[in-house]
C-alpha cells in the first residue's frame, strides 16, 4: 500500500541577521517546536521535516535548491517568524519547483497583555513578516497555498494535511508510467488526449503495449500460483458452489486468476502505477480483465476502461491523496438515471471494473456473460456501495489546456434489489440537484468516466489542480447554471 509517511514536507522558517544571536536562537527553538508538533500530529499524513532557519539569500537559495533535488521532499512549507525582507527570497523562489504552502501563523496564540514589550514585538513579527513574503510571491506570480491561523488550531492542521495529500498525489505523478493495452475505444472522443502535452504538464508518461506482450506474461503463470490465488478468492469473497474448485464453472475463475497474476507481473516488472485496456482489443486473452482490474485498483493501481489514460492517472492520484483515510477511490461511470421528480438519482457502475474498496460488506464473485467484446464470460466482484458524501472528478483535454471538473454528490444506500444486474453499483444524488448538476457537467465537457472518491474533498482536488497549474471547475451545492456558464466563458478568455 501507499505509505505517505515516507514523504517529506520541509518546514522553512524565515528571519534575518538583524535581530542578534539570542533572538535567532529563540526563532530556531520556536520553529523546531512547531515543526515537531505538526509532524507528530495524528492528522498529518506525511513527515514534516524542519530545516535550519534561513537568514539571507544564500541560505534561502541553497535550501530551496536542495528541496528540488531531494527525492523524498514533496513540497515546502514556509513561515516568517520575524520580518524577512522578501528580496532575499527572489533567487530561491525563482528556482523552486516543488509545491509551496505559506503558513501564516505565529508562535503564541494570544497576546500576553500584561507582559508584552518591544523584545516580544521584535521576536514575533509574523503579522507583517508574512505579508512581506506574500507580496513577493504575488509579485513573482508564484502559485502557493495560504493557510491562516494558529498552528495548534485543528482546522489549520486539517488544511495543511489536505495540501500535503495533494502534494503527495502530484509527487507520485512525477516520472510515473501508465500502460495502455491496445488503443482508445474506437471513435470515442473524450477519452482521447494529447499524451505529449500531458507528460510535459503532469510529469507522467503513457505508452501503448501490445496485447501479445501481456498474453505472454499471462501464459507464463504457474498452475501452483493460480491455485494459491484461487484460495485467496475463496477466503475473501462469497462464491457460488459451481465457481469453487472442481465446480461446473470454475474454469472461468481459474482464467480470471491467471489474468490477474499475469497482469500484476507485467505491471510490477515495468514499474507501472496504473493501466487501461479496451474490450475491442483482447487478442489472445480468454476474457476481459474484471476481478483483476478490481483487485489491482484495491492495491493502489490506477485504472480506467476503454483506453482512458487520463482517468487512469486521476484514479491513481486520488488513491495516493486518500491513502490512510476511511473510504475508497475508484474508477466509475455514470451509467443510467432514475428520473423520479421526487427522488432523482444516478446509478454509477461499469461493465466489470469498479474497485471493491468501495464495497459495503462482503463482495460476491460471480461469472456472467458480458454481452460485448466477444470473449468468454468474465469473473467480476459484485457489491453495493454505502451512502455518504462523495465526489466525482474528471480530467478532460480542452485542446489548449487540461480541465479538472469535480461534482460533489450524496451517495445513498441501494433502495431496491437488482438481482439481474451482476456488476458493482452505487446510487448518488448529484449536487445541487439532478438537472443542474447534469447540465453543468455537460456544459463543462465532463467525461462519462470519472474517479469516484469517498474520502477526498473539493479542497484536496482544488489544491491538486493549483499545484498542477490546471483549470479547476466545481459543481456543488451553490451552483447556478447561468453563473456557471459565465465562469466557463470567463475561463475561455483567461486561457486564450
Amino acid at each position: 500500500m501507499i505509505d505517505l509517511k515516507k514523504l517529506e514536507v520541509w518546514f522553512i522558517t524565515g528571519t534575518q541577521d538583524l535581530y542578534g544571536e539570542e533572538t535567532l536562537k529563540q526563532v530556531a527553538v520556536h520553529a523546531e517546536q512547531v515543526a515537531k508538533a505538526l509532524h507528530e500530529h495524528a492528522k498529518i499524513s506525511v513527515s514534516i521535516v524542519m530545516k535550519p532557519i534561513v537568514k539571507n539569500s544564500e541560505e534561502i537559495f541553497k535550501t530551496l535548491q536542495s528541496a528540488n533535488s531531494d527525492e523524498a521532499c514533496i513540497g515546502v512549507m514556509t513561515w516568517m517568524h520575524t520580518f524577512s525582507p522578501a528580496k532575499m527570497w527572489i533567487r530561491g523562489l525563482t528556482e523552486l519547483r516543488k509545491p509551496l504552502l505559506h503558513l501564516h501563523t505565529q508562535f503564541n496564540r494570544d497576546i500576553p497583555w500584561a507582559t508584552i514589550d518591544m523584545d516580544f514585538m521584535n521576536l514575533n513579527q509574523s503579522a507583517h513578516g508574512d505579508r512581506e513574503f506574500g507580496f513577493m510571491m504575488s509579485r513573482m506570480r508564484k502559485d502557493r497555498k495560504v493557510v491562516v491561523g494558529h498552528w495548534q488550531d485543528e482546522e489549520v492542521v486539517a488544511q495543511i494535511d489536505t495540501w500535503c495529500r495533494a502534494a503527495a498525489g502530484w509527487h507520485d505523478w512525477q516520472g510515473a508510467k501508465f500502460a495502455r493495452f491496445g488503443d482508445n475505444m474506437r471513435y470515442v472522443a473524450v477519452t482521447e488526449g494529447d499524451k505529449v502535452e500531458a507528460e510535459m504538464k503532469f510529469g507522467f508518461s503513457v505508452n501503448t503495449y501490445g496485447i501479445g506482450d501481456l498474453v505472454e506474461k499471462i501464459n507464463s503463470v504457474s498452475d501452483e500460483d493460480i491455485k494459491v490465488l484461487l484460495a485467496v478468492y475463496e477466503d475473501t469473497y462469497e462464491l457460488a458452489d459451481d465457481l469453487r474448485a472442481d465446480g461446473a464453472r470454475s474454469s472461468s475463475v481459474y482464467e480470471a486468476a491467471k489474468i490477474e497474476l499475469g497482469l500484476r507481473k507485467f505491471l510490477e516488472e515495468g514499474n507501472f502505477k496504473g493501466f487501461t485496456d479496451t474490450f475491442e482489443d483482447l487478442h489472445g486473452m480468454v476474457q476481459l480483465p474484471g476481478i483483476a482490474a478490481q483487485r489491482l485498483m484495491a492495491d493502489g493501481y490506477g485504472f480506467a476502461g476503454e483506453g482512458d489514460w487520463k482517468t487512469t492517472a486521476l484514479v491513481r492520484a486520488c488513491k495516493v491523496m486518500g491513502s490512510g483515510l476511511a473510504g475508497g477511490n475508484a474508477f466509475m461511470e455514470d451509467y443510467t438515471y432514475h428520473f423520479d421528480p421526487a427522488n432523482a438519482m444516478v446509478l454509477g457502475s461499469h461493465m466489470l471494473e469498479v474497485d471493491a474498496s468501495l464495497a459495503q460488506g462482503k463482495s460476491r464473485l460471480e461469472v456472467h456473460p458480458l454481452g460485448i467484446g466477444g470473449k468468454a464470460d468474465p469473473a467480476r466482484l459484485v457489491f453495493g456501495v454505502a451512502g455518504g458524501d462523495a465526489l466525482n472528478a474528471s480530467i478532460i483535454d480542452m485542446g489548449n489546456r487540461f480541465r479538472l471538473l469535480v461534482n460533489e454528490v450524496k451517495a445513498v444506500a441501494l433502495e431496491q434489489e437488482m438481482p439481474k444486474l451482476p456488476v458493482a453499483r452505487v446510487l448518488w444524488k448529484p449536487l445541487p440537484d439532478m438537472k443542474t448538476a447534469c447540465a453543468a457537467w455537460i456544459y463543462a465537457g465532463g467525461a462519462h468516466h470519472t474517479a469516484y472518491s469517498q474520502n477526498l474533498t473539493t479542497e484536496h482536488l482544488l489544491d491538486f489542480a493549483n499545484i498542477a497549474g490546471i483549470e479547476y471547475i466545481n459543481i456543488g451545492p451553490d451552483t447556478k447554471i447561468n453563473q456557471f456558464r459565465n465562469e466557463l466563458a470567463w475561463n475561455e478568455v483567461f486561457y486564450k
